[in-house]
């Protein structure tokens, strides 16, 4: 039995309810002719704050006592997480204290910092963000919320897939980005909940292919910080609770390279007229990569994000 069930994804969907936004699906008709299959575009892109950590993020910290959330509580993100948890935390009147890396986007290092929070910088490549955020909140006496390894925020991030299922129930495969794990692991709770006989499948890019590797060896494999355009997928490691349920409900795992990024980016603006960050295109990628393999099949694909600088966005799909 997994350690979150779809009981627990239900229970964050009742606390997000009227909350979050209920993204659209979108499909188009252009893109299944041109793939063979059945699109259904979760626009994830499209919810508060811009991404799907929005989900986790409030389920997690709704949970709090009193006397935590009157602590207040620190993060560390690279960018979605850090601001869906400084969201969270003004919505819910909890202080916020978010570790970013030096090289965060500018618009996430923004908006985090808008949205109320207090920002820690650290380097990623030299420094431990788990630990810092560890002595902050002994320190202060705050809560630490991890960016995916917990099961309020699985649970929390499995509630994009189980709108995406009420909508479009008969689904024969869902694809979601996979970093540190916690929306692939959702995702596989809601599906494999709702519709047992739906395959899921982790889409990853190729220069961070620690899920992968860690799928297919199973045990969980750490390597250095990857050099990709998927900055929301640049994770090291899996989290022991995410591994063990990727592990146990999710197919298999598609490596993705920056130009498949890239391409899908200028796919969904042009043919879809979506602004989707880099990670946040990993799964349509993916799906191009697996349409051969399931001619005419209906399959979910989770757009997980829309946080990215225009003027990069722009230079990344003209130069595509």
């Amino acid at each position: 039995m997994s350690a979150v069930e779809l009981a627990d994804v239900q229970d964050a969907a009742r606390a997000l309810d009227g909350v979050a936004h209920r993204t659209a699906v979108v499909t188009s008709s252009r893109l299944d002719s041109e793939l063979g299959i059945e699109l259904h575009l979760k626009c994830e892109n499209l919810q508060r704050m811009g991404a799907f950590k929005f989900r986790g993020a409030y389920n997690a910290l709704s949970r709090l006592d009193d006397e935590a959330r009157a602590a207040g509580v620190v993060a560390f993100s690279s960018g979605n997480h850090a601001q869906a948890v400084a969201l969270a935390a003004r919505l819910l009147g909890i202080p916020a204290t978010i570790v970013m890396p030096t090289d965060a986007p500018q618009i996430k290092l923004a908006a985090t910092k808008g949205y109320g929070a207090e920002v820690v910088p650290y380097d990623r490549r030299t420094e431990d963000r788990a630990a810092i955020a560890a002595e902050l909140a002994e320190r202060d006496g705050r809560t630490v919320i991890p960016p995916f390894n917990h099961p309020h925020i699985v649970a929390g991030q499995g509630t994009a897939a189980l709108e995406l299922l009420q909508d479009v129930p008969d689904l024969d495969a869902v694809i979601a980005p996979l970093g540190g794990g916690g929306l692939l692991s959702g995702t596989a709770v809601a599906t494999r909940g709702m519709r047992p006989q739906a395959s899921v499948f982790g889409a990853e890019p190729a220069a961070g292919d620690d899920g992968k590797q860690s799928f297919d060896a199973g045990r969980i494999v750490q390597i250095p910080v990857p050099d990709t355009l998927a900055d929301g997928a640049q994770t090291t490691a899996l989290g022991e609770l995410t591994f063990a349920i990727i592990q146990e409900l999710v197919e298999d795992i598609v490596r993705v390279t920056d130009d498949e990024l890239v391409e899908a980016m200028r796919t969904l603006a042009h043919t879809c007229k979506l602004v989707v960050e880099p990670t946040g295109a990993l799964a349509l990628a993916a799906a191009r990569t697996l349409a051969p393999t399931m001619p005419g099949a209906k399959v979910g694909v989770i757009l997980s994000g829309g946080n990215v600088d225009l003027d990069r966005y722009a230079g990344l799909i003209s130069a595509g």
